[in-house]
């Protein structure tokens, strides 16, 4: 029992460093990036997590990504960060939007939730792709769902939305193809 939740802390510190790397590096890359398409791959091992830990710890890894996009949100300048963060104003209205946060942490806890949820009812190479694909998608769908019904009347969501749609089809297929690939392989290594 002690080897395993040894085990379990060290696949935890390594996803989220990862989360903060890809974060880190998204940052960079699509500072320079000359199309307005970013897909995120930082709930990849959200998913990870969630598929090889269980549930409450692929929850805790959305909370840590939603922290981690927090504190980038309030910290780096982008037209969009106030979805994000009730640090910078909503042009539109002109103050801080407080249900930022709820955008920023609950899609990306139910990232965890729906991912483990889906890996468990399936555990094999399919389930994990299917946990990617879901957990994804869960992350685009809450994220435009909360930026519609919070942020009415901005004239970003229109923008947001045609931007996202499309990423939204990278970040799907790649969470699928990558969590089909690692955790099995992960899976494998824990025995």
């Amino acid at each position: 029992m002690r080897k395993s939740k040894a085990s379990d802390i060290a696949i935890l510190s390594i996803l989220i460093a990862t989360i903060v790397v890809i974060q880190l590096l998204s940052t960079y890359i699509y500072a320079v990036w000359p199309i307005p398409m970013k897909p995120t791959f930082a709930a990849i091992p959200v998913i990870v997590g969630a598929s090889v830990l269980g549930i409450k710890k692929g929850a805790f890894l959305g909370f840590a990504m939603g922290l981690i996009l927090f504190i980038q949100a309030s910290v780096t300048p982008d037209p969009t960060n106030y979805f994000f963060t009730p640090v910078f104003q909503d042009p539109a209205l002109h103050s801080s939007n407080w249900w930022s946060l709820v955008v920023t942490f609950l899609p990306r806890i139910l990232i965890g939730v729906i991912a483990g949820l889906v890996y468990k009812s399936l555990k094999n190479r399919m389930g994990a792709g299917l946990a990617g694909f879901a957990g994804a998608a869960t992350n685009t769908i809450f994220v435009l769902g909360f930026i519609f019904l919070f942020f009415k009347g901005t004239t970003m969501t229109g923008i947001l939305t045609l931007i996202i749609s499309w990423n939204s089809l990278i970040e799907v297929g790649a969470a699928a193809i990558l969590t089909a690939a690692i955790v099995p392989a992960l899976e494998k290594s824990r025995r």
